[in-house]
């Protein structure tokens, strides 16, 4: 049989039918196989496929040959189990910071990793339409960015905006550029955030990586390494709420019994939770202070209580007055 202009490629069109269109639930037969490279301009025998299968064995890719029901070949073992794509596309689907349009992007080549039979289980881009999504496309880049910034030490120079009722870039600072030394990217409530430094203040800072525009690298090396190394960041954003920053402090709060769980999901089980007589119990909690903290109790009700420190529970009170006085007569 006369080789067409394309048999060289055949291994890899061979590969790419493989592993596009075949899995356990559906293998192809020899005959199906050979169509499908006809229809790619490549002619095979049966015996030549035999031995190209076993080359793609060799190779690294998991060819099974099945016999019963299903006989055929198809591709087993693949880089990224179904389960670990279908994490993914959630993972995805639920990130705020991710547009709608570059999420289902994203969803499309995920999608590429499975075989055509596989993808249509992953298909949930329906989910998506409602989802809160960033409506800034530029976030991709801004990681980017700053993330070489980091790997090179250099400080960054952005605006950061919040938006107005019209939808409105509102910038900080009347638009001033914030000069900062980047060290973390942190990903929070489905929002990314950068972790900075700020030589003035002397301060770590976050900002939403959606929230920042024109982003340059500085030809500045960066500051503050020695605070970076003091923080432990596998506890970071388990004492930030919502990313305020604010002054960390060891508090005491006195929970309901049934409250244990939660608190474990947020603190870990290292936390410290002391019983009480009466069934409930004191957690030992080191937190930054911040309005948000405070509306992270005050969503406990009355089945939460600030003992100590001091000043916490007075800011706290103060907290819940000013609240109040938005509803009372």
């Amino acid at each position: 049989m006369p080789k067409s202009p394309n048999q060289k490629l055949k291994l890899l069109w061979l590969a790419k039918i493989l592993t596009e269109r075949t899995d356990e639930e559906h293998p192809m037969t020899l005959a199906e196989i050979t169509d499908a490279l006809a229809a790619c301009g490549i002619s095979a025998e049966r015996k030549s496929l035999y031995d190209d299968m076993e080359a793609l064995r060799t190779f690294g890719l998991d060819v099974i040959s099945t016999k019963g029901r299903r006989t055929g070949y198809y591709i087993g073992a693949r880089k990224f189990e179904l389960p670990e794509l279908k994490l993914l596309v959630d993972s995805v689907q639920s990130s705020r910071f991710i547009t709608r349009q570059k999420t289902l992007a994203l969803i499309e080549k995920i999608e590429g990793l499975a075989s055509i039979h596989q993808a249509r289980g992953l298909a949930r881009q329906v989910y998506v339409r409602n989802r809160v999504k960033s409506m800034n496309e530029s976030v991709y880049y801004n990681v980017d960015e700053i993330s070489g910034a980091i790997l090179d030490n250099r400080r960054i120079t952005f605006r950061y905006f919040s938006r107005n009722a019209k939808r409105e870039r509102v910038f900080r600072r009347e638009g001033a550029l914030y000069k900062l030394s980047p060290f973390a990217l942190i990903w929070d409530d489905e929002n990314y955030y950068m972790l900075a430094y700020d030589s003035d203040t002397a301060r770590f800072k976050h900002f939403r990586v959606d929230k920042m525009a024109d982003i340059c690298t500085a030809d500045e090396p960066r500051e503050g390494q020695e605070a970076f190394g003091k923080l432990d960041m596998s506890l970071y954003t388990t004492k930030t709420f919502g990313m305020f920053t604010g002054e960390e402090r060891r508090v005491r709060i006195r929970f309901a019994a049934h409250l244990a769980g939660a608190i474990i999901d947020r603190f870990g089980e290292d936390c410290t939770l002391i019983p009480r007589p009466d069934g409930d119990f004191d957690a030992a909690l080191d937190v930054v202070v911040s309005p948000q903290f405070f509306a992270w109790v005050f969503g406990f009700g009355r089945e939460a209580e600030i003992l100590s420190p001091a000043n916490v529970r007075e800011s706290f009170a103060a907290y819940l007055v000013g609240i109040g006085a938005l509803y009372l007569p």
